[in-house]
């Protein structure tokens, strides 16, 4: 088993032209990359007997709306012998296509696939980039921090046309009674019922 610090020291002579910084916390090491050395990067990680990053954990993203680079895309991968992990961090823009790594690890299919569904991010070359979580005819991305909470349709399945259909929210209260005066003073009904 080799010590985290000496594997950063490999990582950053390897690839140092690659690496714009990387960082120890929580006993892992995060590297931020570019976009355009990502299959590179994953592809020494994984094949590379000094590292061995053989399993693909998880591909997430973290939205920033209010930010011109709006999204950060979070790869984790796992080396079972060395028994060390890492995050890598790309700095994607809302419009922008990411380069699939579904050749290096078959597991990115679904994850990326998850990523597009409910963030919106593209990924070139993946064999099957299609939504995997909402409905097709879907509008939006659940997890992008603008994405508005309630929604803008409902989807119900309607038994007179026997399929699933779309229709606009619609927030009815028709049956509450919203009362403010204090619950120790008794509300206004109460009171009138008790004077008569």
């Amino acid at each position: 088993m080799q010590n985290i610090q000496d594997l950063e020291k490999i990582l950053n002579s390897e690839l140092n032209t690659k690496i714009k910084s990387s960082l120890i916390k929580h006993n892992q090491i995060y590297l931020k990359i570019d976009e355009t050395d990502l299959t590179e990067v994953i592809l020494f990680l994984k094949t590379n007997s000094k590292t061995k990053f053989r399993q693909l954990i998880d591909i997430t993203a973290v939205d920033f709306p209010e930010n011109e680079i709006r999204f950060k895309l979070v790869y984790l991968l796992l080396s079972h012998e060395f028994n060390q992990r890492i995050i890598i961090e790309i700095d994607v823009k809302e419009k922008e296509i990411v380069g699939s790594i579904t050749s290096i690890f078959p597991a990115a299919n679904w994850m990326e696939r998850e990523v597009f569904d409910m963030y919106g991010i593209d990924f070139k070359d993946h064999p099957d980039l299609r939504r995997i979580l909402t409905d097709y005819g879907f509008e939006g991305h659940p997890l992008r921090k603008d994405f508005p909470l309630t929604g803008h349709n409902e989807v119900r399945y309607s038994h007179e046309t026997k399929k699933v259909i779309y229709e606009p929210v619609k927030l009815e209260q028709n049956y509450r009674n919203f009362d403010y005066e204090s619950p120790w003073e008794g509300t206004k009904y109460i009171k009138e019922q008790t004077k008569e």
